[in-house]
């Protein structure tokens, strides 16, 4: 009888779990500010968040690719180089699975930068996704100006895509984050995981469909 009623709050404590994990909300992440504004001839306080900023690039099929691209989207961003002897293997192997998952979904894209454009020029980067089997409405492969993509990466993104002059027989001459970044309809990060690892992909999947289940939520409500 005892370690029945063991039993029984146990099954409680993991139900009470698996309801908080489905009402969580994805955090809004980034640098806020909370301003003072006037609504109605009333004070409150009001939160600006940290957002994507403006871009154009150019990606694999020679289509300028801008914020425009994902409105509406919730869209994953990653950074690359497709001469990559280190994580970018992995990562596009994980990033597959992202792509598979959402591949009909008309909600959702991907995006991802080659942080090393002099190489990775519009005909390489056609070839790579050729190679993928990927298509290019779903999955972007943007290059353009160097210093604007690193401004990207580290102001917006927050994530660190350089040159690396002092190991580049390891690193193949370049250093960057293997983060996948969840960004909403409002481009606004909403998740970063490690995109080397499949435990990690595993979230980044379901919490894609958390925030279109959100949207379709507050549209209806």
């Amino acid at each position: 009888m005892k370690n029945l009623l063991i039993i029984i709050i146990g099954l409680i404590i993991i139900s009470s779990c698996e309801g908080a994990k489905k009402k969580y909300e994805l955090p809004i992440l980034g640098r806020m500010q909370v301003k003072d504004t006037v609504i109605n001839g009333e004070k409150v306080k009001d939160t600006i968040y940290h957002t994507i900023a403006d871009f154009q690039f150019v990606d694999q099929d020679s289509n300028f690719v801008t914020n425009e691209t994902f409105d509406g989207q919730v869209y994953v961003a990653d950074f690359f180089f497709t001469t990559c002897p280190t994580i970018c293997p992995k990562m596009k192997q994980q990033m597959l699975r992202v792509y598979s998952a959402y591949k009909n979904n008309p909600e959702v894209g991907i995006l991802s930068h080659t942080i090393d454009p002099k190489h990775d020029t519009v005909a390489v980067l056609h070839d790579f996704a050729d190679k993928l089997g990927v298509e290019t409405n779903k999955w972007h492969f943007v290059t353009g100006d160097q210093d604007e993509i690193y401004d990207l990466g580290e102001e917006s993104y927050m994530i660190v895509a350089a040159e690396d002059n002092e190991n580049p027989e390891i690193s193949g001459g370049y250093i960057h984050s293997g983060a996948f970044l969840l960004v909403d309809q409002e481009r606004r990060i909403r998740g970063v995981y490690d995109g080397t690892r499949p435990e990690q992909v595993d979230i980044l999947i379901n919490d894609i469909k958390r925030l279109i289940s959100k949207k379709a939520q507050d549209e209806n409500s």
